[in-house]
C-alpha cells in the first residue's frame, strides 16, 4: 500500500480565497458580540449553513450572510486581525503564499473609501506577512452586479498598486447577473497595467461563459473554470494556452454545482493536462480551508501522493509568486514525496 502523506504538511499556493470569506467563524462571533450584532441562525448555532445556488433565491441568502459577515470588520484592528488570522490559517495548512481577493468597494463607506481601505489591507498584509512568514499578494476585484464604471474605478485603483502588493484584477459574484462583457473596458484598463486577469467562469454558469472571460475579459486565470470539464474543446483551448483554473471542490458542493465531492471533475481536468490550483473561496461559509480542498480530493478521487504533490506544484506555477518563493516551496514539495 502507498504511504499517506501529511497534507498539511504539503506547501501550497492559494489563490482563490475572498477577503471576508477568509474570516475564522470564532472571530465572527466575537466581532458580533463586541458590537452587539445579531448573527442568523447559519452564521451562528447552525455553522456552516446549509447553503445552495442553484437559483436566485439561494444565491440572495448567500449573499446576505456574506454580507452580515463583512458588517462585523468595524475598525482598521478587526481588519489586521482578519489578514493575520487568515495567514497564520494558510501557513498551518501548508501555505506558502497567499493572493487575497478583495473588492474594496464593500468596505469603503467604513473607512474612508476605496484608496484608504486597499492601502489598510496592503499594510496588514505586509504586517501578517512578516510576522507568519507566509508570502501575500492582493488581488483586486470588480462585483459583477455593480455598474461596469465602478469596475473601471477598481481597474484604475488596482494600476496604481502594481508592485506595490497588488498582483491581478478579478470579476466576482454570481455569473448569472450582468453582461459579462460590459466588463471588458476594465479588464483592458488592468491588461494594460500587467496585472493577472482573473474573473470568476465556469461555476455557476457553464463553458459559454468561460469563452466568454476568454474572448471578452482575456482571462489569464479562472476563478472556479471546473465546468470546462464539460467541453473537451474549451478544454483543450485552455490547455494550450496556459490558462490555470482555480478550483473549490468544497464550495462547488457546498453551492450545489455538484451533487457530492465525487462528481467534482478534477481527474477530467487533470487528464487533460489542465493547470489546477485547489482553493478554499470562502472558508467562513463552507466550513473547509485549504488543507481540507485537497483531503476531500484525495478522498473522493483515490488521488496518490504523487498527484497531490503535483497539484502544489501547479498552484505555485499559476501564482504570481517571485521565483526564489516558488523554487524554494518546489524543493519542499519534492522531498516531502520523497519522505514518507
Amino acid at each position: 500500500m502507498a504511504p499517506v502523506r501529511d497534507l498539511k504538511a504539503l506547501p501550497k499556493a492559494h489563490l482563490h480565497l475572498h477577503f471576508t470569506g477568509s474570516m475564522r467563524h470564532s472571530t465572527l462571533l466575537e466581532l458580533a458580540e463586541r458590537d452587539r450584532i445579531h448573527l442568523p441562525d447559519a452564521l451562528a448555532v447552525d455553522w456552516p449553513p446549509q447553503l445552495t445556488a442553484a437559483d436566485e433565491k439561494g444565491w440572495f441568502r448567500f449573499q446576505r450572510l456574506y454580507d452580515v459577515a463583512r458588517s462585523v470588520l468595524r475598525t482598521e484592528g478587526d481588519v489586521r486581525r482578519l489578514v493575520l488570522e487568515a495567514a497564520e490559517d494558510d501557513v498551518a495548512d501548508g501555505g506558502r503564499w497567499l493572493e487575497i481577493q478583495v473588492d474594496p468597494s464593500g468596505y469603503a463607506a467604513r473607512f474612508g473609501g476605496i484608496t484608504a481601505f486597499t492601502d489598510l489591507v496592503l499594510d496588514a498584509v505586509r504586517d501578517a506577512s512578516a510576522r507568519t512568514g507566509l508570502g501575500i499578494a492582493v488581488i483586486i476585484a470588480a462585483n459583477r452586479t455593480r455598474h461596469p464604471l465602478d469596475a473601471r474605478t477598481l481597474a484604475r485603483l488596482a494600476s496604481q498598486y502594481v508592485d506595490r502588493g497588488v498582483v491581478g484584477f478579478g470579476l466576482s459574484n454570481d455569473e448569472r447577473r450582468g453582461r459579462t462583457d460590459d466588463f471588458a473596458g476594465a479588464f483592458a484598463i488592468a491588461e494594460r497595467a500587467g496585472l493577472l486577469l482573473a474573473p470568476h467562469g465556469g461555476e455557476l454558469r457553464g463553458p459559454e461563459h468561460i469563452r466568454l472571460c476568454l474572448d471578452a475579459l482575456h482571462a489569464g486565470r479562472l476563478g472556479h473554470g471546473v465546468r470546462a470539464a464539460e467541453d473537451a474543446e474549451l478544454l483543450a483551448r485552455i490547455v494550450d494556452a496556459g490558462i490555470a483554473l482555480e478550483v473549490c471542490p468544497v464550495s462547488n458542493v457546498a453551492l450545489g454545482v455538484y451533487s457530492d465531492l465525487t462528481s467534482v471533475p478534477l481527474p477530467t481536468l487533470l487528464e487533460a493536462g489542465a493547470t489546477v490550483a485547489l482553493g478554499a473561496d470562502d472558508p467562513l461559509l463552507f466550513g473547509s480551508r485549504l488543507a481540507g480542498q485537497y483531503a476531500t480530493m484525495r478522498a473522493a478521487h483515490d488521488l496518490t501522493d504523487g498527484q497531490l504533490a503535483e497539484l502544489a506544484r501547479m498552484s505555485f506555477r499559476a501564482s504570481r509568486a517571485p521565483k526564489d518563493l516558488v523554487d524554494a516551496a518546489t524543493a519542499e514539495i519534492d522531498a516531502w514525496l520523497a519522505h514518507p
